[in-house]
């Protein structure tokens, strides 16, 4: 379990033959410049989920342009949101006998089988950004991203402060829009929000309707869309992530409503549009999750190459903002 401690030792690997997995669309990166041991430069496989959402592009190019920097051979991997190619790019990865596997796991299961060779071949796996559930903790060295379940709680106490500045009485209606189904932060956001509100707001707080809109704008507007059909009463719209809370603000305005007013909106993640969003008055608040994942991922595949102990979860810093903290923040936006 993520609460637990638990090492690996790297073995030392060279890059081998490039390869392709099936169906995915897969690259490889270099520099000039050598990292690691005895001056090799240090192999690193790296397996993104897909390019669903303007954060997932910023992490994407954070993790490239780190690899660079450190000097890295990276071999890059979108798996476009499935899982059978997710798979196909690890296994690919140890076949070419990269140094250290990375990857932002697609759904939280299934990875038993893919995680065992990688360790029956002494290559150490870390992940980035989501977790996965395992039969044996030993199958990745750590995890180095975000706290799921509490965005979902930050979420849920932002709304507590969205509700008092708007002056809003009486009760809560919300509607949710989750996540890819099976995903870490799908099921992680839900629930830290559902305990707040299970804890705290049990006698007028609802969700009234929830539906997954895949972290995408086009699922967003969608599935919003269809909840103001059938609950056209909604006061709230909890997103998972930004891109979905975009594309619901167009179904709201499509329906004739105004978004931050007729329905507050809460969401996560804080990329650029979500601020411009938020600075029109048309998100209420954001929980941030940082997508600038890349330099601490190279710091980890060092330590682990170097065979140094790592934390078993490395979290990464992150704020909250409320409307009135849009305009100022936006410049400094860096995804």
């Amino acid at each position: 379990m993520l609460n637990r401690r638990n090492f690996l030792t790297a073995a030392v690997g060279v890059a081998a033959a490039t390869g392709l997995a099936a169906c995915a669309k897969e690259d490889d990166s270099s520099s000039t410049s050598s990292s690691g041991g005895g001056g090799k430069k240090i192999t690193l496989g790296f397996s993104q989920v897909g390019s669903e959402s303007g954060w997932r592009t910023a992490n994407t190019d954070s993790v490239k342009s780190a690899a660079k920097e450190a000097g890295y051979s990276l071999k890059f991997s979108d798996a476009q949101q499935k899982q059978e190619n997710q798979i196909s790019a690890i296994r690919s990865f140890i076949a070419q006998k990269v140094d250290v596997i990375a990857f932002s796991p697609v759904v939280v299961t299934g990875w038993d089988a893919v995680l065992k060779e990688a360790k029956a071949k002494k290559i150490p796996v870390v992940l980035t950004d989501r977790s996965v559930e395992t039969s044996d903790d030993s199958l990745f060295v750590t995890l180095v991203g975000s706290d799921f379940t509490d965005e979902g709680r930050r979420a849920a106490k932002i709304l507590e402060k969205v509700l008092e500045k708007a002056g809003h009485k009486g009760n809560v209606k919300i509607a949710q829009l989750e996540g890819t189904t099976g995903a870490a932060p799908a099921i992680e956001r839900a629930k830290g929000f559902k305990e707040v509100m299970d804890a705290d707001h049990k006698d007028d707080w609802k969700i009234v309707v929830s539906q997954t809109g895949d972290f995408t704008r086009a699922g967003g507007k969608q599935v919003m869309a269809a909840f103001l059909q059938s609950n056209p009463d909604i006061n709230v719209l909890f997103a998972h992530n930004d891109d979905m809370a975009i594309g619901a603000i167009q179904s709201i305005e499509a329906a004739g409503k105004k978004p931050g007013k007729d329905i507050l909106i809460v969401s996560i993640d804080g990329v650029k549009d979500g601020f411009v969003a938020m600075s029109e008055g048309k998100i209420n608040a954001i929980v941030e999750c940082n997508p600038l994942l890349g330099p601490q991922l190279m710091e980890v595949v060092q330590k682990v190459k170097d065979g140094e102990t790592v934390e078993r979860w490395i979290k990464t810093k992150e704020s909250d903002f409320m409307q009135d903290q849009a305009k100022d923040a936006l410049p400094t936006r860096k995804y």
